[in-house]
């Protein structure tokens, strides 16, 4: 399975970069997240040749501007689920649910969003924010927003589920960095403060996430 990363810090040439994050599930049409404004993520997506029509489902982890600024990607979806933390604000709910295209789910508990993938459930104290955990062949990949509940108390949600595959998204302050040891994917980026220790400390299992670079799963 393929994530198109379509929005982050960093960018391969011909890509625009900015300051948040987006990736596309690609084979379930899932956006995870849209990035710090709509004009990156668009152009962003026409550069990957990612079709909004394609897009079912939007999963937004938490209600911070750099991983929601790009949600009018609705007005260029058909009919697109949306699942949100059930914290997030009345205002912001009854914008999206005034989309008659959209259907709005509110999430607080770990649980399958649609066959083989999951969302973690909203964690964390004052910032709450949901990961999202994709099943394969290969066992279990979570992807973060920026892991403000802690990437270390992610996994052991994730755990719940299985083995763990690997982890890709924004780790934010993560420094437990032994907590890594026996992923066999390590894709870290966006908010990332110890990416540079992380490549260096896991080099056969870091991969580069930026945007235009295409992660297998």
């Amino acid at each position: 399975m393929k994530l198109k990363i379509l929005y982050d810090n960093e960018a391969l040439n011909g890509f625009r970069r900015a300051h948040g994050f987006s990736c596309l599930v690609e084979e379930k049409g899932i956006l995870f997240d849209t990035g710090g404004d709509i004009n990156t993520l668009f152009f962003n997506m026409q550069k990957s040749q990612v079709d909004p029509s394609s897009i079912r489902m939007i999963v937004l982890s938490h209600e911070h501007s750099d991983h929601i600024g790009g949600i009018q990607i609705i007005n260029y979806c058909e009919k697109v689920d949306v699942f949100i933390p059930a914290s997030f604000s009345g205002r912001f709910k009854d914008w999206l649910a005034s989309h008659p295209n959209v259907k709005l789910y509110e999430i607080q508990e770990l649980g399958e969003v649609c066959k083989g993938v999951f969302t973690t459930g909203e964690l964390g104290q004052s910032i709450k924010e949901q990961s999202l955990i994709i099943k394969t062949g290969n066992g279990l990949t979570v992807i973060t927003g920026c892991a403000h509940p802690g990437l270390e108390n992610i996994l052991k949600v994730t755990s719940k589920l299985g083995d763990i595959y690997g982890v890709v998204g924004g780790f934010h302050d993560f420094n437990r960095l032994e907590a890594l040891k026996g992923m066999r994917l390590i894709a870290p980026c966006h908010c990332t403060v110890r990416k540079r220790e992380i490549f260096n400390l896991y080099p056969k299992t870091c991969k580069k996430c930026s945007v235009g670079c295409t992660i297998l799963i």
